[in-house]
C-alpha cells in the first residue's frame, strides 16, 4: 500500500473542508437572518409600548387633544422606521369627564421586517397603555 505524503493529506483534507462548509453555511446564514428579524421585531415591540405610554401620558392633561397623542405616537413610531402602524385613542374626544385614557397601538409586523417576513407575516403586534386623567371634575 502507497504511502500518503503530508502534502497530499493536505490537499484530501481541503476537500473535506469544502464539503463541511457547504452543509453547515446555509444552516448558520439562515440562523444568523432569523436572529436579525426577531432582534428587529424585538426592537419594534419595545418602542410601541413606550409610544403607546407616552401618547397616554400627553393626552391625560388638560387641554391634550386626540390628534396630538396620535402625531405623538408616530413620532416616537418613525425613530425605528416603523410602516403601516395604526394608533387607536379612546376616548375619541378628550373633554373634562373623561376618566381614563386608553391608547392601542396595532403594527403589521409583515411590513416591518428587514427581511422576508417569513415568520411574521400575517401577524399584528399589538402595544397598549391606560392612564387615569388628571382633569378636574
Amino acid at each position: 500500500m502507497p504511502r500518503i505524503s503530508k502534502n497530499n493529506r493536505l490537499k484530501l483534507r481541503r476537500g473535506a473542508t469544502a464539503v463541511e462548509f457547504a452543509i453547515v453555511a446555509p444552516i448558520f446564514f439562515l440562523l444568523m437572518l432569523a436572529s436579525f428579524e426577531f432582534s428587529r421585531m424585538n426592537v419594534i415591540r419595545h418602542t410601541a409600548d413606550n409610544a403607546a405610554y407616552e401618547a397616554a401620558r400627553h393626552a391625560m392633561v388638560p387641554g391634550a387633544t386626540a390628534a396630538e397623542a396620535v402625531a405623538k405616537a408616530n413620532t416616537i413610531l418613525n425613530t425605528v422606521g416603523t410602516r403601516g402602524a395604526r394608533v387607536t385613542i379612546t376616548p375619541t374626544t378628550l373633554g373634562p369627564t373623561v376618566d381614563t385614557i386608553n391608547v392601542q397601538i396595532d403594527v403589521p409586523l409583515n411590513q416591518n421586517g428587514w427581511i422576508v417576513p417569513k415568520f411574521t407575516s400575517g401577524r399584528t403586534l399589538t402595544a397598549q397603555s391606560t392612564l387615569r386623567t388628571e382633569r378636574a371634575e
